[in-house]
């Protein structure tokens, strides 16, 4: 094993360490930026929401042209199960060089609809692990914090949100991710009883052209997670063709200070979607932006979809 990746072991394992007296290492909603086409992704009051069975597949590689960058793979499905109950399932894997997360939850939501109003109240449980890929010769590390790093530390959280629909214009969502958090294995550092707590707020509104077949659709997201600046996310999505051609662009304040651009297509059962971000970053004069690609088939539904 080289002399580098031998210290980008310690290092991790250092940063892991320290980031035990948190309930998280980071958390996995900061990743998306196509949240406000799919909210589902961060949002369990969103499941069923559409309502039709909804499956997505998303992938994300951040600082593209740089060995060993940010990684991520995400698997979902939500629907509706029965009247006004949705339910929602996601499995997720991060890597950032030896540094690994996976993330499994599951979830459920109850719709109350009116003439204009349709709110949905959300709740899931998750299982997150973080830690460091294993290596082949784990045995001349004698570093006790490294170890226990390799190891993985495991979590148990539980997050709460709220999404609604008015008017099918105005759409809007809280999310409180990990309101409820507990260490699964090991014993949990007792400055795990100051973690903050943190929140999603979203908005947006549908702006249908009168004389043309554009719908604008700009929409804000405050975000506040787990070690990660607090940043603004300003969204606007331009669809054309009865929304068949989308194309976008958004702006982060805070964080990364992120600009990207999207296009994107959704024929009948099948949609995708590309995003390209670059960022303020110093790191961004030695890498190519970061990219993510969302695959969705959607099915079932009906009359409903309507709404």
């Amino acid at each position: 094993m080289n002399k580098i990746k031998f210290l980008l072991i310690v290092c991790a394992g250092l940063i892991t360490a320290g980031l035990q007296a948190q309930s998280r290492y980071f958390d996995e909603r900061y990743i998306y930026t196509q949240a406000n086409i799919n909210p589902q992704l961060i949002n369990p009051a969103a499941f069923g929401s559409k309502m039709k069975h909804n499956v997505l597949l998303n992938y994300r590689r951040k600082w593209a042209g740089i060995n060993d960058s940010p990684t991520t793979a995400t698997i979902a499905y939500d629907g509706p199960l029965i009247d006004r109950l949705g339910f929602g399932a996601m499995v997720l894997r991060d890597n950032f060089g030896l540094l690994e997360t996976t993330k499994a939850m599951a979830g459920a939501s109850y719709m109350i609809k009116s003439e204009t109003n349709q709110i949905s109240f959300g709740l899931s449980g998750e299982y997150i692990k973080h830690g460091l890929s294993s290596v082949t010769d784990a045995g001349t590390i004698s570093d006790p914090r490294v170890l226990q790093a390799l190891a993985g530390t495991e979590y148990f959280d539980v997050t709460v949100g709220i999404y609604g629909l008015y008017k099918n214009k105005l759409s809007y969502g809280l999310v409180l991710p990990s309101l409820v958090s507990s260490r699964v294995n090991g014993e949990a550092s007792p400055a795990s009883e100051d973690r903050n707590v943190g929140f999603i707020f979203h908005v947006g509104y549908d702006i249908r052209a009168k004389d043309a077949d554009v719908v604008f659709k700009p929409s804000v997201f405050v975000k506040n997670l787990a070690n990660v600046p607090t940043h603004l996310d300003i969204n606007l999505n331009v669809s054309f063709l009865d929304e068949k051609i989308t194309g976008g662009v958004s702006y982060t304040v805070g964080a990364d200070n992120r600009l990207g651009f999207l296009v994107g297509t959704t024929i009948d059962k099948f949609s995708l979607f590309y995003s390209y971000n670059t960022s303020s970053n110093p790191l961004q004069d030695y890498n190519n932006g970061s990219h993510e690609l969302t695959l969705g088939l959607s099915f079932g539904g009906g009359k409903k979809d309507k709404m």
